[in-house]
């Protein structure tokens, strides 16, 4: 589903250039549960960005379901974002004065979805999540933090997107509540066969996803298969 092939990222502030990605190849299958980690500086966030169109890559190949990705213009790239990949951030980004139904069903909204149609998928993604649904009518900022953060992964779910990129998303909750947020994450995977990259700095949060790639010095440096897998079902937040 996805195909990566020599991924180069140069930056160029005027100074000598700056490179943040260099010969970066690797595939992921569709419902693969792969984690890239890497400290602070190592290309990890540049790598997403690619992967998550939100830039491209100064060099290489960039490819997903078999569109490459790396070859289109902005307005592309952005369409590609809509319809093609849910985001799930460290920071939730819910609008805290709306409703989690309404927050669920926000990108509907740009995509003209009809109003009972937007409700009725946003109320399938926040089952799919774990959301409760005597939860549903409360306001984001009456909820804890790993419930904004399923709801976040349930608005990431809403348009059936192809790949789920999560960025850090365990980085503002404490362990057990991100240990939740990850089980969300391993049953999207294990029982409805989502395609998952998360992004993280920590093994431990790694060690939950089926294969693990690491980036140091904006190269790959491993990437293996997770045979020690981390099995967690937690179902309260």
């Amino acid at each position: 589903m996805i195909k990566c092939t020599d991924i180069e990222k140069i930056y160029h502030d005027g100074g000598d250039p700056t490179v943040a990605l260099k010969n970066i190849s690797f595939t992921i299958e569709k419902g693969e549960f792969v984690a890239i980690i890497g400290p602070s500086g190592s290309g990890k966030s540049t790598l997403m960005h690619i992967l998550g169109a939100l830039d491209s890559p100064t060099n290489g190949i960039y490819e997903l379901d078999g569109k490459n990705v790396s070859a289109l213009s902005e307005e592309q790239l952005a369409d590609i974002r809509k319809k093609k990949i849910g985001f799930v951030f460290q920071s939730f980004n819910l609008l805290p004065r709306a409703t989690v139904l309404r927050n669920v069903a926000l990108p509907l909204v740009y995509a003209d979805v009809p109003e009972e149609e937007r409700l009725a998928r946003a109320r399938q993604a926040l089952l799919s999540a774990g959301m409760d649904e005597s939860r549903f009518d409360h306001l984001s900022n009456q909820l804890s933090g790993g419930q904004m953060q399923r709801v976040a992964i349930a608005r990431a779910l809403v348009n059936d997107p192809a790949l789920i990129l999560a960025d850090e998303p365990t980085g503002n909750l404490d362990s057990r509540t991100g240990e939740i947020v990850l089980d969300t994450f391993q049953r999207l995977n294990r029982e409805l066969g989502r395609t998952i990259i998360l992004i993280t700095h920590e093994p431990y949060v790694a060690e939950h996803a089926d294969r693990i790639i690491t980036v140091k010095d904006g190269m790959i440096t491993s990437d293996v298969k997770n045979l020690h897998k981390r099995i967690i079902n937690h179902h309260d937040a």
